[in-house]
C-alpha cells in the first residue's frame, strides 16, 4: 500500500505527529512536576512540614461539614490517606508514569491517572501549589486524555486524534494568551506605556543566568520586547483558529514568545507548559518538515491504516460540550473590567482563567534568614545567612538556571517579601525549624550554615536588591540595601513564638 505524504498540500490536515509531539512534551512536564513533589512535598506539607496536610484537611472538612463534602469540593486521593508515605507514593508513581509517556507510550487510562494524581497534590498543596500553572497543567492534562485511544499505548496507534480535541487545545491557548494580555493591559500603566521590561527582569520571582543581560539592554530594545508581548498575547491568539497559514504563523509567534521568556528568567514550567496547547496550531504538514524521517514514515503508515472509533469520537464530542459550558464563566471573567487571573471555576479545574504579571514591581525586595551562635543579638554578632537555592543572597553569586524545575520555598518568599511575616505565618514555623536544625526545612536551602549545632538566634532581614552593572571592578552580580528586620530576633525560649506555634498546631 502506498503512503500519502503528510506534507502533501492536497491532503486534508492530520494530527498524528502533532499528537506525538504534544504528548512527549506533556510527559516531560509531568515528570518535572512530580519530581518537584518527590523532593519537596514532605518538608512542605508532610506530617512535620511547614504547612502540615493533616491540619489543613481537618480545617477544610470542618468548614465544609464533612470529609465527603470536602472531597466533592477539592477532589484528592489524600482525603483517604495522607501520610508522608502516601505523599511520596503519589509523587513517585506520577514520576514513573510521566517517564513512560515521555518515552512515547500513552493511552487514556495512563493520562487519566497522571491527571488525577497531580490534581490530588494541587488541591491539597495549599500556598505551595497556588500558582496558575498548576491548574493549567490539570486542564492541559485532562484534554490530553482524550487525544489517545482507550488501551493502545503505541506512539502511533490505529486511532487518529479527534480533531475536536485539537480544537479544544487551541481554545486553551487562546484563553491563556488573551487572558495574560488583558490582565497586563488593564493592570499596570507601565505595560501600557511600554516600560514594564525596564523592571521585570530584575524584579521577577527568580532571575536566571541571562536576566541581568536582558535588564541592561537599551530601553528601545526593551520597549520592542513589550510590543512583542502584545503581539504574542493580544494579536496572535485570534489566529489560532484560522486556516493553515494563519495558524502556523500564530503558533510560531506564541512558541517564540514563550522561548524568549524561558531564556530571560526562571518561571517554573509555566512557559514550557504553555507551549503544549500552542503545538495544536501545527498539523502534520508542518511537523513532517522538522521531525526525523523515521517518525514521519510511522505517522504516514498509521494514517494509511487508520481505524475509526465511534466511541472515541462520541466521547470527544461530549468533552467538547462540557468544556463549552464550563467556558462561559471564565470568558465572562476575561471580558470583565474586574478580571481575576489564575482561578478555577469548577472542582476539577477543567476550564480556568489565566494570566501572569498583571502588575510589575519596580523594586526587588528579598527576605534573608540569618542565624548566629553568639550570645549577643546586636549587629556585631556573627550573623550567617541561609542561602536560597534560587533567590539572590550573596552579592557575587550569579543567578542559577532552575526552570523548568521549581523551588517552592523561594517562590513563596518572593511573594512574602512584598508583605509581612504575619501574612505568611508559616515563616514563623520555618524559623522554629531552623532553630532546631530540622533536616526537612534546612534541606529547602542550598546549605546549612550551622551543620554541627543549631543557631542560638534567628532573624529575617528585608533587603532591597539591584543588579550590579556588568564589568564592575568588585565583580558583583548584585548590590543591596538593608531596609530592616522582617522577623525580629527569635530563639527557642521565646514564649510568644511557642504560644503562636501551639495555637496553629505546629508544635505539641
Amino acid at each position: 500500500m502506498s503512503l500519502a505524504p503528510l506534507s502533501d498540500p492536497g491532503v486534508p490536515p492530520t494530527y498524528w505527529l502533532t499528537r506525538f509531539v504534544i504528548l512527549r512534551l506533556l510527559g516531560l512536564i509531568y515528570a518535572v512536576a512530580f519530581l518537584i513533589a518527590v523532593n519537596q512535598i514532605v518538608p512542605l506539607i508532610g506530617s512535620n512540614g511547614l504547612l502540615p496536610l493533616d491540619i489543613y484537611l481537618t480545617q477544610v472538612s470542618h468548614a465544609l461539614g464533612s470529609d465527603g463534602a470536602a472531597f466533592v469540593r477539592l477532589p484528592s486521593l489524600f482525603w483517604f490517606w495522607h501520610s508522608d508515605t502516601a505523599l511520596l507514593i503519589v509523587a513517585w508513581v506520577g514520576f514513573v508514569l510521566s517517564l513512560v509517556v515521555t518515552a512515547g507510550y500513552a493511552n487514556a487510562p495512563v493520562l487519566g491517572i497522571l491527571w488525577f494524581l497531580y490534581m490530588s497534590i494541587v488541591h491539597t498543596g495549599q500556598d505551595w501549589y497556588g500558582y496558575g500553572w498548576e491548574i493549567q497543567l490539570t486542564e492541559t492534562g485532562f484534554l490530553a486524555i482524550f487525544l489517545c485511544p482507550l488501551l493502545d499505548m503505541r506512539p502511533f496507534p490505529k486511532r487518529a486524534p479527534p480533531k475536536i480535541i485539537i480544537v479544544l487545545f487551541r481554545w486553551l491557548i487562546f484563553r491563556i494568551m488573551l487572558g495574560s494580555g488583558l490582565i497586563k493591559f488593564r493592570g499596570d500603566e507601565i505595560w501600557r506605556n511600554g516600560t514594564a521590561l525596564y523592571y521585570h527582569f530584575e524584579t521577577q520571582p527568580i532571575p536566571g543566568p541571562l536576566s541581568r543581560w536582558f535588564h541592561f539592554l537599551p530601553h528601545t530594545a526593551l520597549k520592542i520586547g513589550v510590543w512583542f508581548n502584545w503581539l504574542g498575547e493580544l494579536i496572535a491568539p485570534w489566529f489560532v483558529f484560522w486556516p493553515k497559514i494563519g495558524r502556523h504563523i500564530a503558533g510560531s509567534v506564541i512558541v517564540l514568545f514563550q522561548v524568549s521568556i524561558i531564556l530571560s528568567g526562571n518561571l517554573s514550567f509555566l512557559n514550557w507548559l504553555t507551549v503544549v496547547p500552542a503545538l495544536a496550531c501545527f498539523d502534520d504538514s508542518f511537523w513532517a518538515k522538522l521531525l526525523p524521517r523515521i517518525l514521519v514514515r510511522k505517522a504516514e503508515a498509521a494514517a494509511s491504516s487508520v481505524e475509526e472509533s465511534q466511541p472515541m469520537q462520541i466521547t470527544a464530542m461530549v468533552v467538547a460540550v462540557v468544556i463549552a459550558l464550563l467556558s462561559i464563566q471564565p470568558v465572562i471573567n476575561m471580558l470583565s473590567p474586574g478580571q481575576v487571573m489564575n482561578s478555577s471555576f469548577d472542582p476539577l479545574d477543567l476550564v480556568n482563567t489565566y494570566g501572569a504579571f498583571g502588575s510589575v514591581g519596580q523594586e526587588r525586595l528579598n527576605v534573608v534568614f540569618e542565624g548566629t551562635m553568639d550570645d549577643t543579638t546586636s549587629n556585631k554578632a556573627n550573623w550567617k545567612p541561609y542561602i536560597y537555592k534560587g533567590l539572590p543572597v550573596l552579592l557575587d553569586k550569579p543567578s542559577p538556571q532552575i526552570a523548568p524545575y521549581q523551588l517552592r520555598l523561594d517562590w513563596q518568599m518572593w511573594f512574602a517579601a512584598m508583605s509581612t511575616a504575619d501574612q505568611y505565618p508559616w515563616t514563623y514555623n520555618l524559623v522554629w525549624k531552623l532553630l532546631h536544625n530540622d533536616p526537612g526545612a534546612v534541606g529547602l536551602f542550598a546549605e546549612n550554615p550551622f551543620p554541627g549545632k543549631p543557631p542560638r538566634y534567628i532573624r529575617a532581614v528585608l533587603y532591597r536588591y539591584q543588579f550590579a552593572k556588568p564589568g564592575n571592578p568588585q565583580g558583583l552580580y548584585w548590590t543591596r540595601e538593608r531596609i530592616g528586620d522582617w522577623i525580629p530576633i527569635l530563639s527557642t525560649d521565646n514564649q510568644q513564638l511557642i504560644r503562636f506555634l501551639k495555637s496553629e498546631g505546629w508544635v505539641p
